[in-house]
């Protein structure tokens, strides 16, 4: 009789996390990376900081926003987040960032009002159809730079908890050697940083006042933060390369046999270092180029992350292949992402009063006016 033996090789599956996931974790690093940003100008009460500061606020109140929805969404039944609230986990990272998530939004909202609570005041003081509002709005106050420090050391804390738990509750995974490494916290928020100060470049053409100092301060910001992830990425690839850690060796050589992973590498290379050169060279006029490199670097570094790495299977030889879909789970949950967060964007752009100018410098002021009077004797 004859017998037929069947080897099995490998068993191809499914992506787990989906551009959903991607879009989440893109979306509330740029929140992350906006409330650090804005942290000088409000917090600190920095002047010189403001008009960065609030430009950076925006990017962190639309994307905080926008994040959580595209979380529910890769649950793939968002009814689902409840069982969070009533099966305790303390030992998951998800669970932990069920509840890190809404202390961050809630505190990211307040801080957003405790910011804007001054223009809203002045706003309620012009005869407008939405006085009212803004009078509701400032609830009978305007700047209060203790409140402002108070909420802005609680969102914090809240974005120091966002960062941990999204960078670990990756990097945990011991069965994915490109995923497990101390490295990937700190990448998560460089890349974070790198993709809220391009954002901020961009808002501040489109929807502030194209700032030249603004653009100067967030293009030399982008080079530092650029560096910091050049330096995190060089010492990651030193551990692989010279053996020194045995899971960055197993990493690298995991997709050393991949043509598309050697493109990914010089890919990740160049949206690094020409950015990074063009900040430092020319940081004025530059801003929307460098801008929108920034923020297509920090999304692709998360899409290589999470979908590139759910390629290179555990067992077995040889990648699976991803196709992105066309519908909700792949291109069109992308684009509706996006949408949202261009949504708010326009909401929140739209009910925000007019950036108040600073004040005069009081010696400054005095010395134009000495050379007007001058001029006209």
């Amino acid at each position: 009789m004859d017998t037929n033996i069947v080897e099995v090789i490998n068993v191809t599956r499914e992506v787990a996390w989906l551009p959903w996931a991607v879009q989440y974790f893109f979306l509330i690093g740029l929140s992350v990376g906006g409330v650090l940003l804005s942290l000088p100008g409000y917090a600190f009460a920095r002047e010189d900081w403001r008009k960065l500061g609030r430009v950076a606020l925006l990017v962190a109140l639309t994307c905080g926003l926008a994040a959580p929805v595209a979380l529910l969404s890769d649950l793939h039944q968002p009814g689902r987040f409840w069982h969070f609230y009533v099966v305790v986990r303390p030992t998951s990272w998800m669970w932990w960032g069920s509840l890190i998530i809404p202390f961050y939004v809630t505190g990211l909202l307040v801080y957003a009002w405790a910011c804007f609570r001054e223009e809203f005041q002045e706003q309620g003081r012009v005869d407008s159809r939405l006085a009212v509002l803004y009078r509701l709005a400032a609830l009978g106050g305007g700047r209060n730079d203790r409140l402002i420090r108070v909420t802005g050391l609680v969102v914090l804390a809240g974005a120091a908890l966002v960062a941990l738990y999204t960078g670990t509750e990756v990097a945990v995974v011991k069965a994915r050697p490109l995923w497990h490494t101390p490295f990937l916290p700190v990448q998560f928020l460089t890349t974070a940083l790198v993709g809220a100060a391009g954002l901020v470049l961009i808002l501040n053409r489109f929807a502030a006042d194209s700032d030249r100092d603004v653009e100067v301060r967030a293009n030399r910001l982008l080079a530092s933060f650029l560096g910091a992830v050049m330096v995190f990425g060089g010492l990651w690839l030193a551990l692989g390369l010279f053996g020194i850690d045995r899971t960055h060796a197993e990493a690298l050589d995991s997709v050393s046999t991949s043509e598309a992973w050697r493109v990914t590498a010089v890919w990740a290379v160049l949206a690094a270092v020409v950015p990074f050169v063009i900040a430092v060279g020319k940081p004025m006029g530059t801003g929307l180029l460098t801008g929108l490199i920034a923020v297509h670097s920090a999304w692709m570094f998360r899409w290589t992350v999470f979908i590139g790495g759910q390629t290179v299977p555990k067992t077995g030889a040889g990648f699976y292949e991803y196709a992105l879909p066309a519908g909700p789970d792949g291109l069109l949950g992308i684009i509706g992402t996006a949408g949202l967060w261009f949504f708010l964007l326009l909401v929140i752009t739209a009910f925000l009063p007019t950036p108040l100018r600073p004040a005069p410098h009081p010696v400054r002021a005095v010395m134009a006016a000495d050379r007007v009077v001058a001029a006209a004797e």
